[in-house]
């Protein structure tokens, strides 16, 4: 069984993330999206919340399966029985931090691989603090998220403002 990891802070997951996890549906027997901890930020959603996102997000994808972890993200893969690493891009300044976050993962464990795919054009300008200050502003995010995501991203940005 081949096995990708999709880790991310999704926070929250946008339609862009949702493209790469569909996309990489295709060329795995499963794509884990994991969400990870990561300490230098500030979340607005809980890791248990943004797994609950996830979850309602992908539920149309019959071989994803969303989880959470913390620690290396080697490591992670290590465990769940893969060596594939899924990073979606969506301009050169992701693909510059993103080239040297799988150089150092290589270098550390050669056998580990890090796939790069780009969002559709329709995605390449979205990201999640993007969304978060244009809902903290009144604006739409409807073509940004997921359809069923929009009530609480809206209803949490409310209550942090």
């Amino acid at each position: 069984m081949r096995i990708g990891v999709c880790p991310g802070s999704f926070d929250p997951v946008t339609n862009g993330h949702i493209d790469i996890f569909s996309r990489a549906s295709n060329m795995f027997d499963l794509v884990i999206v994991a969400v990870f901890h990561n300490p230098n930020k500030k979340p607005l959603f809980t890791m248990q919340e943004r797994v609950e996102m996830l979850n309602m997000a992908v539920k149309d994808i019959p071989n994803i399966k969303v989880d959470s972890f913390s620690g290396l993200l080697n490591d992670y893969v290590r465990r769940q029985n893969s060596n594939f690493i899924i990073r979606g891009l969506r301009a050169l300044s992701d693909f510059e931090y993103e080239f040297q976050r799988a150089l150092l993962i290589k270098k550390i464990d050669p056998q580990m691989e890090t796939i790069f795919m780009m969002t559709s054009s329709e995605y390449s300008f979205i990201s999640s603090s993007g969304i978060k200050e244009l809902a903290k502003f009144g604006g739409p995010i409807s073509e940004f998220v997921p359809e069923c995501l929009q009530d609480k991203i809206i209803k949490r940005i409310r209550e942090k403002s």
